[in-house]
């Protein structure tokens, strides 16, 4: 047999030699066809890779999500775990880092049981007990028949024994209802999902009862959802807000969150409106009053002297805001708007909310009252969605926005530490920065833009207590995006009540550090262990 050094391809032997010389022509032809293949399969390859990294960043650059990056897990590294031992190293579930406590050093033990050994040979010597701590999970019903004492007076009357308090007159106890709630509102549990999930555990409701287990007799904590917004405001120099879709009644509606610190509050409406953000602030009792702050919202939207002077003529008396336009001959729907936002804007300051509140915004004109912020991630957002239509304009992109990380950056630092030389100087730099000319004539009218709402971006110069971002609110309101997916949106009124009532409760409960299925049952067993949260939010603003 005989063949090429390292070739796939063998000839025959015996062959004549004229036909062995052309034999060996057509084996060095195929090697070359073979190489050549090779080199066109990773050349196919190299392309296939490139093109799925010029799609994730077109994508990236739509604003869109790319490839996820898929990285090694360190889980075995961090927790100092062996692929054949789970338990740590130890055989006892105990962690390894010095000074930690054992996994099993904070739960509570509800039953000890001795386990004896068998087989023991005689002369064994005892050592003691090993402990091996087992957690589970007990799941069923409990119900309770109470024998209510019936006593007949001597004068006619008959006196009946009552149920314990903390029922409220249902069949259903609070350990059943707190869970319903914290199912559906914390864990995004629909009702027919809660309804099956019951029955095979073997109680016994009907999704009407579930439903209005849900939906009534939640007075107490809609009122401390008041209360949380009058609190915030009270103790906050400056909040965050926000709004995304939320449909009503098969309509389209929007969601409105206002956060602070240490509180979140949740308001629904057809419309958001400047008129219905300021609705929302009042917690939707408005009350209206032509003070100072209200006069300047006049002459800042720019209306009319003479509407002006005749509100300023005619006092308003507390009653039907919009028959007293009426009287006042105001028909024009933008006269009536703007009147209408600062009446609303002056009875918030009237109600005792400081008038240098600082709001911070993504921007959208119905957060514009008070002193102003612009959130400066949704400022570079829009930089950063431009689409470059070759190199020069991407490298100018990327040129622009490490500049404007690198100012923010800076903004950050005058934060921690406030002077009036930095102010100034930042306030020349964002000139030039947002002034600069690129030659893109898309991204020099972006900067203008940008430039014109200085005021609203650099306002934390004078107010170094603003956030210079809207994340929390953004945070905030992703729960509501969650059930909005998950469940569409609500039929009644009532249930519109609860939704933000219960979104605001577990939001707030969460900054405060208080357990959202402890405060459910704190409140339904009306056992009072937990404060309530307009006090947890003040003694957390002290």
């Amino acid at each position: 047999m005989f063949s090429l050094p390292d070739s796939p391809f063998k000839l025959p032997s015996g062959l004549p030699e004229e036909w062995a010389f052309w034999a060996r022509s057509l084996v060095g032809h195929l090697e070359q066809l073979a190489a050549e293949n090779l080199a066109l399969k990773e050349r196919v390859l190299q392309d296939a890779e490139t093109l799925r990294e010029l799609r994730d960043e077109i994508a990236v650059l739509k604003g869109q999500k790319g490839r996820p990056v898929m990285k090694p897990s360190r889980m075995d590294k961090e927790t100092g775990q062996d692929d054949d031992d789970p338990s740590g190293g130890n055989g006892r579930g105990k962690r390894t880092a010095a000074g930690q406590p054992g996994k099993t050093a904070r739960v509570a033990i509800h039953e000890e049981r001795t386990m004896a050994a068998e087989d023991v040979p005689d002369g064994s010597r005892f050592l003691g007990h090993r402990e091996f701590t087992v957690q589970d999970l007990r799941i069923g019903p409990h119900n309770t028949r109470f024998l209510l004492e019936r006593w007949a007076t001597p004068d006619g009357r008959v006196l009946t024994a009552a149920c314990p308090a903390e029922l409220a007159g249902l069949h259903f106890g609070p350990g059943l209802r707190a869970f319903i709630l914290y199912q559906h509102h914390h864990c995004h549990v629909t009702q027919p999902k809660l309804h099956e999930q019951l029955l095979e555990w073997g109680l016994d409701l009907s999704v009407g009862q579930i439903d209005a287990l849900l939906a009534f007799g939640q007075d107490a904590f809609s009122a401390e959802k008041s209360s949380l917004l009058q609190t915030g405001l009270a103790v906050s120099s400056a909040i965050t807000v926000d709004d995304s879709g939320a449909r009503h009644q098969g309509k389209n509606g929007y969601v409105t969150v206002v956060s602070g610190p240490s509180f979140a509050w949740f308001g629904s409406a057809d419309n958001k409106s400047r008129i219905g953000f300021l609705t929302h602030l009042h917690d939707a009792q408005p009350s209206y009053a032509l003070n100072d702050i209200a006069l300047s919202h006049l002459h800042k939207q720019g209306l009319k002297a003479a509407v002006v002077e005749w509100l300023q003529r005619a006092p308003f008396d507390g009653g039907d805001w919009s028959a007293h336009l009426d009287r006042l001959d105001i028909t024009l729907l933008r006269h009536r708007r703007i009147a209408t936002e600062a009446a609303l804007l002056g009875g918030l300051v009237a109600k005792g909310i400081h008038p240098l509140l600082a709001i911070v915004s993504d921007g959208a004109g119905q957060f514009d009252i008070l002193e102003h912020g612009l959130c400066w991630v949704h400022t570079e957002r829009l930089v950063h969605k431009l689409i470059p239509a070759h190199e020069s304009q991407r490298r100018e992109q990327e040129r622009l926005r490490g500049e404007i990380w690198a100012y923010y950056a800076d903004l950050k630092t005058y934060r921690a530490a406030p002077e009036s030389e930095k102010a100034l100087a930042l306030s020349a730099r964002f000139d030039r920065l947002f002034g600069q000319r690129t030659g893109w004539a898309t991204l020099d009218r972006l900067l203008r833009r940008i430039r014109q709402h200085k005021s609203d971006l650099l306002r934390v110069l004078a107010r170094p207590d603003m956030p210079l971002h809207t994340n929390a609110s953004e945070t905030d309101i992703r729960d509501y995006v969650k059930v909005r997916k998950i469940s569409g949106g609500t039929r009644s009124d009532l249930g519109r009540r609860c939704r933000d009532t219960f979104a605001s409760l577990k939001k707030t409960c969460r900054k405060l550090g208080v357990s959202f299925w402890a405060y459910l049952t704190d409140r339904i067993s009306a056992a009072g262990l937990i404060p309530p949260l307009a006090d947890l939010i003040r003694q957390r603003a002290a």
